[in-house]
């Protein structure tokens, strides 16, 4: 290994998808993973980054990361030891663009995703990047062969989980293209060809490639960007207070932890910039924050302090300021649960606010309450919700109505409308939503008594089962229309505090109230007690079910359908 050669550069994404490279996932690799949150925030910050200037001309490069490569530098072969997420997500990206750009760009991006036999050395068309074995084939024909794309709206019941998300990442970045002008569109693919860069690090072995994408991703203890922040804001204070502020930051810090002290930086960048982040936390907090509190005492006493103090609270659900603290840290815990953190800026700078009572705090958290609830939803992505919760931070800001109908903080009549659609749907398909959900609607049927935080597990079962045994009771109550609409929507669902009896799962009704949802295995979950009460399980009863469960996170959220 000494004699090992490693090459590193810069390249932009126009030469990485070329002869000179021919990528392949090795089958150890694990597999595609990126969701359609990660995907369409690489989505919008290229299309954010393409629009920057007036001309491409002057466009500045943008860095998407670097690539982890074993490849000898005479063959193009190259095996991906890091790096799979994102060619493969450009690969997506570049192939759906083949349908919305003129035909000229079509026949250039089918350059970038298919290499071009060659007839004298004997070569076949052959797709610039292979996937692991599993899932080439699929990736091929649906996503790499422009005529499969037209089939990807229409895929149900794909499996395994990796194709799954190769079709939702395809599918969201069809609609995102689909809102684009031809060209818009073309637009974005020459600032991807030219002006997208990529950091290839190659090594012609894999034990040196392993061990620089090992460097590469420990995270030691270096300086962070608070550190050095705290070292340019203490070091601006006179000399005589400076020992006294070191002290105040020093608190802070390890009031909250190291780790949550360097988030609270980004919430309050968030905060003072109210946009998503597109340069470096330290480039863009110098920025935002310090230009508008230049003053280092003043940055400390009337920023740092007061943000660190509601950060502690909003994290740790710890309000204890008022009459109505236990109904705000209840808000405060199911905020926590969603999954996300771009919620937590408008909640640290309510909580920060001198004047802020109890009453007040529980009106605004009710309400962020209720746009985050339906956001996630909705599944409205990461770039669209901090769009939101910085026009929040706007009208905070200028001390404007949070609580018309016009305000950010609300939600219009058609995101009301498009919130109970998606509660009616198959609520148990959307992994992050279904638990979040249905522990929502528990407790409010349970008029916000309930506590989940004594049960380690808890698991979402359905009471039809997802595949009944051919001849059982289930299968003469249900046609396979009728268990095809039901199995998988709210009136169906139900919650246990332990991990599901697969071979429970498809007992009869009567059998499965009393051995599987018995009281030894279920906490006194509403949802829950609510079926073990009903004598029989018919599509008439979940029809009714579903209506009642409905109206119940209508009311808790205030959603009003659309008049018909």
């Amino acid at each position: 290994m000494a004699g090992t050669r490693i090459q590193a550069a810069e390249h932009t994404v126009g030469e990485i998808f070329t002869d000179a490279y021919h990528f392949s996932i090795p089958r150890y690799q694990r597999p595609y993973a990126w969701t359609t949150e990660q995907a369409g925030e690489m989505f919008d910050d290229l299309l954010a980054a393409s629009r920057a200037k007036d001309s491409l001309t002057e466009a500045d490069p943008y860095f998407l990361g670097s690539i982890v490569l074993v490849k000898d530098e005479k063959e193009a072969h190259a095996a991906v030891i890091d790096g799979q997420q994102r060619l493969t997500t450009l690969t997506v990206l570049l192939s759906v663009l083949r349908e919305y750009v003129s035909p000229r760009f079509a026949a250039s991006l089918e350059g970038r995703i298919f290499q071009e036999g060659d007839p004298i050395k004997g070569t076949a068309d052959q797709p610039r990047l292979r996937l692991r074995d599993q899932d080439q084939g699929f990736f091929e024909k649906y996503i790499q062969e422009r005529s499969g794309n037209e089939s990807l709206p229409s895929l149900v019941d794909v499996r395994p989980d990796s194709r799954t998300r190769l079709v939702e990442n395809a599918v969201l970045l069809q609609n995102r293209l689909s809102e684009l002008g031809v060209e818009e569109c073309q637009r974005l693919v020459s600032f991807i060809d030219r002006h997208t860069y990529l950091v290839v690090v190659s090594t012609a072995d894999f034990e040196s490639a392993y061990r620089i994408f090992t460097v590469l991703n420990e995270r030691g203890l270096d300086l962070t960007h608070t550190d050095i922040l705290k070292s340019e804001i203490i070091g601006a204070i006179p000399a005589a207070e400076q020992e006294a502020y070191t002290n105040k930051w020093v608190q802070e810090e390890n009031d909250l932890g190291r780790d949550d002290f360097g988030d609270l930086f980004s919430h309050i960048r968030m905060v003072y910039a109210k946009t998503k982040a597109r340069e470096s936390i330290l480039k863009e907090f110098r920025a935002s924050v310090l230009q508008k509190v230049p003053d280092g005492k003043r940055f400390v006493d009337d920023v740092l302090v007061p943000f660190s103090d509601a950060f502690e609270v909003v994290t740790r659900a710890g309000y204890a300021g008022g009459p109505d603290a236990k109904a705000i840290n209840r808000l405060l815990g199911w905020l926590n649960q969603l999954g996300n953190t771009d919620w937590i800026p408008p909640a640290i700078s309510a909580f920060s606010r001198p004047t802020a009572d109890s009453a007040s705090l529980l009106r605004f958290l009710t309400d962020l309450e209720r746009l985050a609830g339906s956001m996630l939803v909705r599944r409205v992505d990461i770039t669209r919700r901090i769009e939101r919760y910085g026009r929040v931070l706007d009208w905070m800001e200028n001390d404007r109505d949070l609580y018309s109908p016009e305000s950010p903080l609300q939600l219009s009549a058609a995101e009301q409308d498009e919130t109970l659609g998606k509660l009616d749907a198959e609520i148990y398909t959307v992994l992050r939503v279904r638990l979040y959900v249905l522990q929502r609607l528990d407790s409010a049927l349970s008029d916000g008594g309930a506590s989940y935080d004594d049960y380690p597990s808890i698991s979402v079962e359905h009471v039809l089962p997802q595949n009944p045994t051919a001849g059982s009771g289930w299968t003469t109550a249900f046609t396979a229309q009728e268990r095809a609409y039901w199995v998988h929507r709210l009136a169906n669902l139900v919650l246990l505090s332990k991990r599901k009896n697969s071979q429970a799962s498809n007992l009869e009704f009567e059998a499965k109230k009393t051995k599987y949802f018995e009281k030894t295995s279920w906490a006194p979950f509403v949802l829950t007690s609510q079926v073990a009460a009903s004598d029989v399980w018919t599509p008439a009863v979940l029809e009714e079910r579903q209506e009642l469960l409905l109206k119940v996170l209508g009311d808790l959220w205030r959603l009003e359908p659309a008049a018909s």
